[in-house]
């Protein structure tokens, strides 16, 4: 019952095992509370903690984030242990997440920008906008690569846990030195946008070998398997 995702690294797996589990047992009880609930308000305080990053409270920030994903890493558990888990409570959970995500990395931009490393604060938007490009990518490749029955290989660093862990360590850290934010958005921008990369090059080499071999992949280029979804359907 008490599940983390592969993707789950550092501060995620310790948070769901060892808070969000506990938080579950204690709200189980409680009727009239729904994992839906739980939903909306992980999305919410993931909303807030960019706010607050944006407003230059980096620590309080990392705060509100950990306490999100306390109650993120609850809402499945929750429905697990309900026996109410269903597709549809998946969907709202990842969709209300790209929130929580885009709020947070968009608050740690603001921060960086008005409180640059080095150089002038100009600088440094373009690595703001390549974190929240190259974070969306990676969510959607995941995504359209799972209706697509495309194989990316294992999770990687690049994920949404780390992401999140990255930058509560982050707002954590700024307490003791202000660069840390900049030094996480520069890691993300460059680390999501080298695993897009990475998967179009695996999707690319796929393509290729299906090719060389008569009879199998698409007869067309861009052709979907049967039964796939078409762009814009995701």
């Amino acid at each position: 019952m008490w599940r983390t995702k592969p993707t789950d690294r550092f501060v995620l797996r310790w948070i769901k095992l060892r808070l969000s589990a506990p938080l579950t047992l204690r709200l189980a009880p409680i009727s009239r509370l729904s994992p839906l609930h739980l939903t909306a308000a992980a999305a919410f305080l993931g909303c807030l903690a960019g706010l607050l990053f944006a407003l230059g409270r980096a620590w309080q920030a990392g705060c509100v984030a950990a306490l999100a994903q306390i109650l993120d890493g609850a809402d499945g558990q929750l429905a697990r242990l309900r026996n109410t888990a269903s597709a549809a409570g998946a969907f709202r959970d990842s969709l209300l997440d790209r929130y929580a995500d885009g709020a947070m990395l968009g608050g740690l931009a603001i921060f960086v920008i008005r409180e640059p490393l080095f150089g002038p604060s100009w600088l440094w938007a373009p690595a703001g906008l390549l974190a929240l490009v190259g974070s969306s990518q990676i969510s959607y490749a995941s995504a359209r690569a799972q209706a697509l029955g495309l194989d990316l290989g294992p999770p990687t660093l690049a994920s949404k846990g780390t992401r999140m862990s990255v930058m509560i360590l982050a707002a954590w850290a700024s307490l003791l030195w202000r660069g840390a934010p900049a030094i996480a958005l520069l890691y993300l921008a460059l680390h999501t946008t080298a695993e897009t990369a990475r998967r179009l090059a695996i999707v690319s080499r796929g393509d290729r070998r299906a090719a060389a071999r008569p009879g199998e992949g698409p007869s067309a280029e861009g052709e979907l398997p049967a039964g796939a979804p078409r762009e814009g359907s995701a």
